[in-house]
């Protein structure tokens, strides 16, 4: 029995990622005390679920100057270069290694570095949609160091502490569509 054949509904094909119906959210420790919690608006991906699971491959951009956190004056010194510098690195990619049943591997490229990350993975479902056509879910977290992908500013707080934490987590919620 392939790994494939374990996931219910599974249907291998190539899917797009459909952003009206997916979320690429993350959330950062703000004052020690609170999470500050955000998502991009723009970004676009291309998911092929093999044959044999194991043979899956995802690639994915995210536009970093879509970036929403519900306060445009933060939103605009994080895509300054104090943080992410858009204006130079205006996307990201990530592009897997390695698809099991509950792990999506791959290399998250973020301000020109490009390191290798672990994402948490869940299929959450395969399916027919109202259109005649068929969607699939997913679900994938990790957490990943900030300053590991150049986005080291240092804030620190009179007290002790820091205004931003780094340690970022960041989940995916994904629709997609699978291509005719």
């Amino acid at each position: 029995m392939t790994t494939a054949t374990r996931i219910p509904g599974y249907i291998a094909g190539t899917w797009d990622i459909d952003p009206v119906h997916s979320t690429v959210g993350f959330a950062v420790r703000h004052m020690m005390v609170s999470k500050v919690r955000g998502r991009f608006t723009t970004f676009s991906g291309e998911i092929v679920t093999g044959e044999n699971l194991e043979d899956s491959k995802v690639t994915a951009t995210v536009d970093a100057a879509s970036i929403d956190t519900a306060n445009e004056q933060r939103d605009e010194h994080i895509r300054s270069a104090d943080f992410f510098a858009v204006e130079k690195y205006p996307t990201w990619t990530f592009r897997s290694t390695s698809v099991s049943e509950d792990k999506l591997e791959g290399e998250l490229t973020i301000k020109g570095v490009t390191k290798p990350v672990t994402f948490d993975l869940e299929f959450t479902g395969f399916g027919p949609d109202a259109y005649g056509g068929t969607r699939a879910g997913f679900e994938a977290t990790t957490t990943i160091n900030r300053n590991d992908f150049g986005v080291d500013i240092q804030m620190p707080l009179d007290g002790g502490g820091v205004v931003i934490g780094d340690k970022v987590t960041i989940t995916l919620e994904i629709e997609a569509v699978l291509r005719k």
